[in-house]
């Protein structure tokens, strides 16, 4: 049966609904760890490092679900991913020692996480928008924000009714029974359902091609494998970029629930914090996606890591003088600025190395960014605990946004492919 023309936007329903139960599920991390520490009594360093080494997990296991993603498409890779973290979040609350919580949330809900959430959908979804690339993973994305501001809130309640346990088990079970027969729907390309991306017809034998947008043709007309990629400096700054991304926005995401609630504000109220910056994640996304379609995703990154750095800043502030009007201006510019990255996060690899083996190119690109994600819980945590203070984590973290932006402009995205704002009319 030929598929519709407009399936390109079902598949961005399809990866809405995924992101904002299966993203949504494994950030909860941030709301457990508070209560995990206090009956335990583990140290931050060591509680925070599950979260973490479940990011390792992920950056070892990104580069096969790469080469899976090449060779079965997306549905095989995303009912893994259901299993995987279904499967952790329901054994999590069996948790008595600290290697349980390495098992369960580290090994299975990392590996989970991998398939069903930014990784896995920018494997595919570039494939099917080229004209309208950054909007539709945008929009794709913004299911981040949607599932934060009812999922989030929601397992604080239980936490606070019921225990993390509960809490736990609930988003097992909320992920195998929606997200299971949901992503059945999924295609890797549009051309193998005899589909053109962004839903435009086939042309016709004799019309005018549309304008390209191809600026370094010896480049583009390589055959990029894994191989070739790592032998070129683009590579390098992209994964570079890339570990300094995640690093500034996991070190942010596990902590401020925690350092929120340490200066005096109420579990509630770091929650909806937490919930909002994803919530405010919905139109920034959407927006700065567009925006990369027309000035370019170098601008968009410069403009999304600038945001988690004006956030350490707000944070170090907040130390000092806690207000909410400052954790109102922590949160706009966390959410609405630095979420923007996930709607370039495939774009901008898609772009250098688009091609039959981009799965295992950019799983490989996200294994260090993935290390990026590992490193930045790890070590603010261990930070605070040598030190007794976020002070200097945070610090870093403002360092590491600026070496981050530096990256991409020398990764140079614009210079191999035009967005469509820059394509030149024939």
């Amino acid at each position: 049966m030929r598929l519709p023309f407009y399936y390109g936007w079902v598949i961005v329903a399809v990866t809405f609904v995924t992101m904002g139960i299966g993203v949504n599920a494994r950030t909860s991390f941030s709301l457990l760890y508070a209560p995990i520490i206090d009956e335990f009594g583990w140290d931050r360093g060591l509680t925070a490092g599950a979260f973490s080494f479940g990011f390792l997990v992920s950056a070892v296991l990104s580069p096969l679900m790469g080469k899976l993603m090449d060779r079965t498409g997306p549905r095989t890779v995303m009912e893994l991913g259901v299993v995987l973290m279904g499967a952790g979040l329901l054994l999590a609350p069996l948790t008595s020692q600290p290697w349980h919580l390495y098992l369960t949330i580290g090994v299975l809900v990392g590996s989970g996480s991998v398939c069903l959430g930014y990784s896995g959908q920018s494997l595919f979804l570039p494939n099917w928008f080229v004209r309208n690339r950054g909007l539709a993973i945008g929009m794709a994305f913004a299911g981040v924000g949607l599932g934060s501001v009812t999922l989030l809130p929601w397992v604080q309640t239980m936490i606070d009714g019921a225990g993390w346990r509960q809490a736990s088990l609930a988003m097992g079970i909320l992920i195998l029974v929606v997200l299971a027969p949901l992503n059945l729907l999924l295609r890797k390309r549009p051309q193998d359902m005899g589909l053109e991306p962004d839903g435009d017809a086939r042309p016709l034998a004799g019309a005018t091609p549309p304008p390209s947008n191809i600026i370094d043709t010896a480049w583009a007309a390589t055959d990029w494998t894994l191989a070739r990629a790592l032998r070129t400096a683009r590579f390098w700054w992209l994964a570079t970029g890339y570990f300094g991304g995640l690093y500034v926005w996991y070190a942010v995401q596990v902590h401020q629930t925690k350092y929120l609630v340490e200066i005096g504000f109420g579990s509630t109220a770091a929650a909806w914090a937490l919930g909002i910056v994803s919530l405010l994640g919905v139109p920034g996304g959407i927006a700065l996606g567009a925006l990369s379609d027309r000035i370019g995703r170098e601008w968009i990154w410069t403009i999304a890591v600038g945001g988690f750095a004006l956030c350490f800043i707000a944070l170090v502030a907040l130390e000092s003088a806690p207000s909410l009007v400052l954790v109102y201006a922590m949160v706009a510019v966390q959410g609405f600025f630095g979420y923007g990255l996930t709607s370039i996060m495939g774009a901008v690899v898609a772009e250098i190395f688009q091609g039959r083996h981009f799965g295992t190119i950019f799983g490989t690109v996200m294994f260090v960014a993935l290390s990026g994600g590992a490193a930045g819980p790890y070590v603010t945590g261990l930070i605070h605990d040598l030190t007794g203070s976020y002070r200097l984590a945070f610090l870093i973290g403002i360092a590491v946004s600026l070496a981050s932006a530096a990256a991409i402009w020398m990764a140079g995205p614009r210079q191999i492919r035009a967005v469509a704002g820059r394509v030149k009319a024939a």
